[in-house]
């Protein structure tokens, strides 16, 4: 047996590892949804659907969700259509400034969570004297949205060149046609998938919502956190963390879809 396969096998053998270990407490999530003990005791003792048709008619779960894809949904067009803009400043057009431009676009995604929801929190209520609500939530989800989208369009951008832009212009095609006609119809997928990543990175996003959110904004995420150690409510947490785990994770498998999709055609 050579090293290179040693190395292989040894490779293999950690990322499983590090996969059940990622996963084992996701999945003991999904079984305790299925859980007939109230007090959650492990191993179950049995398995009923009680859980889930009280969260189904859980009023305040139903809010929760509403709020939540209503923050997500404003969060991901303000990021679809500043995000593009920036890509295409930063990526067609040379000017002072530019990588510390593009750094400062960058960075909001890399700040932790809570220094950025604290900042926001001054920001809204002692700069601008603003009243937190649902408005302040879906611009603090904004500033990190756009992170999203902007890297998927600078990507794409830089793939498929300027060439076909400068030819439309040639051709006396304006700014806007050009825009419309060419650049658009090459930058639908990446638009696509950084809308879904952005859409359920804000949809579960919970520390900046914190230092944002006014009194009576309650996104599901807040929710779960506030239901959490009620003993008669931590079953139905279980059910809501469960939908959390499924509405993240399709969105990001049709971007990764979409993404390896327009790789395999180039």
């Amino acid at each position: 047996m050579t090293l290179s396969s040693n190395v292989r096998r040894l490779l293999a053998v950690l990322t499983v590892l590090v996969l059940v270990l990622m996963y084992s407490p996701l999945l003991i999530v999904v079984i305790n949804s299925f859980n007939e003990s109230q007090s959650l005791t492990w191993p179950p003792t049995g398995f009923t659907f009680d859980w889930w048709q009280r969260a189904l008619h859980s009023d305040g779960a139903r809010r929760a969700v509403a709020t939540s894809v209503q923050a997500a949904a404003a969060a991901t067009v303000i990021a679809l259509v500043l995000g593009t803009l920036m890509a295409l400043a930063l990526q067609r057009y040379r000017f002072f400034g530019k990588n510390s431009v593009n750094l400062l676009v960058i960075l909001p995604i890399a700040l932790p969570g809570i220094v950025t929801g604290i900042a926001l929190n001054n920001a809204f209520r002692g700069v601008l004297g603003l009243q937190l609500s649902l408005l302040t939530v879906i611009i603090a989800h904004a500033t990190f949205c756009i992170v999203t989208v902007f890297n998927n369009v600078q990507a794409r951008l830089r793939r498929v060149g300027g060439n076909l832009e400068e030819a439309s212009a040639d051709l006396g095609a304006g700014v806007w046609t050009t825009f419309r006609l060419v650049t658009f119809p090459q930058l639908r997928s990446a638009l696509l998938a950084g809308g879904l990543l952005a859409f359920a990175l804000s949809f579960d996003e919970i520390i900046v919502t914190t230092f944002t959110a006014g009194a009576g904004v309650t996104t599901l995420p807040i929710w779960i956190l506030e239901n959490l150690f009620r003993p008669n409510q931590a079953p139905i947490v279980n059910v809501v963390a469960v939908v959390l785990i499924l509405v993240s994770i399709v969105p990001i498998w049709f971007a990764q879809k979409l993404s390896g999709d327009t790789e395999a055609l180039r």
